[in-house]
């Protein structure tokens, strides 16, 4: 008897899921494929940050090794 009711509702669960209205199935895949296109936008940001920072390393690690070298010639410590 138990078993028979869970195959019951099982199937009226089913069934219930598979009766959606089409304009909302329509609004559903539209706002996917915003989400989808948003974030191969922000993918594409994060990359274009990541170049940047990546230059700015190097800016960096220049600035940093004449500043050693410079240092070095004058005889003065660098604080770390």
């Amino acid at each position: 008897m138990r078993l028979t009711t869970l195959a019951t509702v099982s199937c009226l669960a089913v069934l219930a899921a598979g009766c959606v209205n089409p304009k909302q199935q329509a609004n559903m895949v539209a706002a996917l494929n915003d989400a989808a296109n948003e974030v191969s936008d922000l993918r594409g940001d994060v990359s274009s940050l990541q170049i940047q920072v990546d230059s700015l390393q190097q800016v960096v690690a220049k600035q940093d090794t004449t500043i050693k070298r410079i240092a070095a010639y004058v005889n003065m410590p660098l604080v770390q």
